[in-house]
């Protein structure tokens, strides 16, 4: 469990800076260059992923119930998961009413995707995990939002036609993640 907490540490801790330490970050961009921030970005990012992923998978030999899942809660979790793409999705196409309506879709979707996995976990370190997720998305969208209203972002106006490329692309995502990259990757069929 003390891995994937450093990992979660590390990882979080990396993206939250934005929210925590604007200043600090500014003064390091200018003082590195916004490709050295990157990259030590980068790397602080993928150590934390390694070992939230490796805690994860060593936690899971040794599983902490903490509740136990009605049956059924798989398909509600695929059912938000999917959305959750689609949210996710929409932050990388301009242009779309899912980011004009909610500003950080991408981070949102985070927050959509820890709470479905609350919902079908009940182990110590998944709940853990996705409670962590769930808890720095929705700082974060407080904070975007926030940083937006002061930057005087405005988003484009959205077309039906990139709603439409939105909803096919975050749907044939997460259909490949599902139905074969979780089982690849995380070691668990979502579907059975």
């Amino acid at each position: 469990m003390a891995l994937l907490v450093a990992g979660l540490v590390l990882f979080i801790g990396v993206h939250s800076i934005r929210i925590v330490a604007a200043p600090w970050r500014a003064a390091q961009i200018e003082r590195l260059g916004i490709r050295a921030w990157r990259g030590i970005f980068a790397l602080v990012s993928i150590l934390g992923i390694v070992l939230t992923v490796a805690g994860y998978g060593l936690a899971r030999r040794y599983p902490v119930p903490i509740w136990l899942p009605p049956f059924g809660m798989a398909h509600v979790t695929g059912l938000l998961t999917a959305i959750a793409f689609v949210m996710m999705t929409a932050a990388y196409v301009p242009g779309n009413h899912i980011k004009r309506a909610l500003g950080q879709p991408f981070v949102s979707g985070v927050a959509l995707w820890a709470f479905a996995h609350l919902l079908a976990n009940g182990t110590l370190h998944a709940m853990l995990l996705f409670f962590v997720f769930l808890v720095w998305s929705l700082i974060e969208v407080r904070a975007g939002r926030r940083r937006d209203r002061e930057g005087g972002v405005v988003y484009a106006p959205g077309s039906v036609a990139l709603d439409a490329v939105v909803v096919v692309i975050g749907l044939v995502a997460w259909g490949i993640f599902a139905f074969w990259l979780h089982a690849l990757v995380i070691g668990v069929r979502p579907f059975g």
